[in-house]
């Protein structure tokens, strides 16, 4: 299928994961609120490609308005490195730059427009991203 294996985590060590998805990824820019203030690019793979390596204690979630998106990060560094994003509550939000240097081929980049959240919803194919092929 031509996926790989990346492995990556947050700033300070203590959160590590791994996801199996194409070395070329399909990045999103949400420009929402709460993405807009954290430069929150992501690429989204299903919950079965994710794996939580370790640092689950570390691991703290804020939530707002919806509360569907869960907004996971480290509690120590602060980093984000994925999240359960309110467009794909069945997958995971990878953040591209947490991830090891070497297994990023290219990466095609896509807005979503998240301040007319509905809207995008109806004419973006992001929730396929989250659906095992």
């Amino acid at each position: 299928s031509g996926e790989v294996e990346h492995r990556g985590g947050c700033h300070c060590g203590r959160v590590r994961f791994k996801v199996t998805h194409s070395p070329e990824i399909e990045v999103y820019s949400c420009n929402c609120s709460i993405c807009n203030k954290k430069s929150n690019d992501h690429f989204i793979v299903p919950e079965s490609k994710f794996e939580l390596l370790e640092g689950e204690d570390c691991i703290t979630t804020y939530t707002f308005n919806t509360h569907q998106a869960k907004h996971t990060f480290c509690k120590v560094c602060g980093v984000q490195s994925f999240y359960r994003p309110r467009s794909n509550p069945d997958g995971y939000g990878i953040n591209p730059r947490c991830i090891d240097e070497g297994t990023i081929k290219s990466i095609k980049r896509n807005s979503f427009d998240g301040i007319n959240w509905e809207k995008s919803m109806e004419v973006s194919d992001i929730k396929k991203h989250s659906q095992v092929l």
